[in-house]
Formats: C-alpha cells, structure tokens, sequence
C-alpha cells in the first residue's frame, strides 16, 4: 500500500482529501503546519506528499526546499495562488508538480497516479551507462558526473537529464518532455520543462557550448 502525506492547515480540506486517499487505497498521514509536515515527512518514508503552499509555522516552499536537500519523494504542492511567479517559485523549490484550488478530486489522484507512473517507468527502465561530452551518467547507481565531479540532482532532474542524454542528437519536444519524464500531457504546464531545463543548467556548468541547446519554438536537444 502506497503512504501519501498531505499537509495542510484547513481541518476541512485535510479531512476531505484524507478520505477520499483511504478509499483508494492508499496509508495517509495528516499533518496542519509545515514544521510539523517537514518532521514526519524526514522521519518516514512516503510515496508522495501533498503539500499546501500557505501553511502555518513553516511555509509550504520553504518545507519543500528542506525536504529536497534530504529526499527525491515526489511532491505536489496544493495552492490557492494562480500567478506564475508562485508556481515558479514551487517548481524551483523541488516540487514535482501543482494543483491549483479549488481543485475535482479526479484530477488531484489522476496527477498523483501522474507522479506514481513516472516513477515505476523511471525504475523499470533499461539500467545502462550514458555520456554526453564530459557528462557521464549511471542509471543503476542514480548518479551523475560533470567532468569526474558528482552532480547532486532530484529525481525530476535526474528523469530529464536522462532522456535528453538517452536522444543525444534528437530534439525533444516540451510536450514529449512532459509525458514521459512528468506522465502528462498539457500544453498549460509546458513551463515546468523550462524551469527544470533552468535548473539543470545552473549546475551543468560550462565555459564554452551550453549542454542544453534551446531549439526555438520545439524544445531542447544535447549534442555531441
């Protein structure tokens, strides 16, 4: 049976989303503040963790990007907030993915079951060695090499860096990005591909040729 831990501050929407978890058949665990939801999520291991931005003692993002130093569990962020910037925020933070409230039930589990696929293809997958320049990547180790130097990555990182290393030469496309490193297809969430794309940039470090090329109006591609 899958753990999902869900924090959030409103008893009503906590209850609601526990009770409809139960009845799929997953363990649940509730937690009302974010220093609280950041204690059990360190001290347990969950299969996903829903979490509210707007929490008390301890913010949503901050909980995420505390997480992300000490584990790669998926995590879904729950937000009233529609603006881009505070999607951004939870992406560059480490979160998976978002839902925005209000929110049907069928599309939280249908993201959860999203999260859950990504995951069971990440670790079915072929088990093989990559190189791509002086990046070097063990899939069966889970670890990455930028000039013999150990690259730290999340999970979500670690899935894109992989396929774009897998289709060397191939261009791929934000949308094929999203439904095989992400499980989903939807032209609204194209923007996470580009803050990961950020993200991974940040730390593949370079002084001459970026190892990720934008191609303009289609994706991204690494070459030889």
């Amino acid at each position: 049976m899958k753990k999902i831990l869900i924090v959030e501050d409103e008893k009503n929407i906590a209850r609601f989303l526990e009770l409809e978890l139960r009845h799929e058949k997953f363990e649940v665990t509730v937690c009302y503040d974010g220093r609280q939801g950041l204690e059990q999520a360190l001290a347990q291991q969950f299969d996903c963790i829903l979490l509210d931005v707007m929490l008390p003692a301890l913010n949503g993002i901050e909980v995420c990007r505390r997480i992300r130093k000490q584990s790669d569990v998926p995590i879904l962020l729950l937000t009233a907030r529609d603006a881009v910037m505070d999607r951004v925020a939870g992406l560059d933070a480490g979160a998976d993915d978002y839902i925005v409230k209000p929110f049907a039930i069928e599309e939280l589990l249908a993201r959860i079951r999203s999260i859950f696929r990504r995951v069971k293809s990440s670790d079915a997958q072929e088990q093989a060695k990559l190189t791509v320049r002086d990046i070097e990547m063990d899939t069966q180790a889970y670890e990455v090499f930028l000039r013999g130097e150990r690259l730290e990555l999340t999970r979500t990182e670690f899935d894109l860096l992989k396929l774009l290393m897998w289709n060397k030469n191939i261009v791929c496309t934000r949308e094929r990005i999203l439904e095989q490193v992400w499980g989903y297809d939807s032209e609204v969430e194209t923007n996470v591909v580009d803050v990961y794309i950020r993200h991974l940039r940040t730390k593949l470090v370079t002084d001459g040729v970026p190892y990720i090329e934008t191609v303009r109006g289609v994706g991204y591609v690494m070459r030889e």
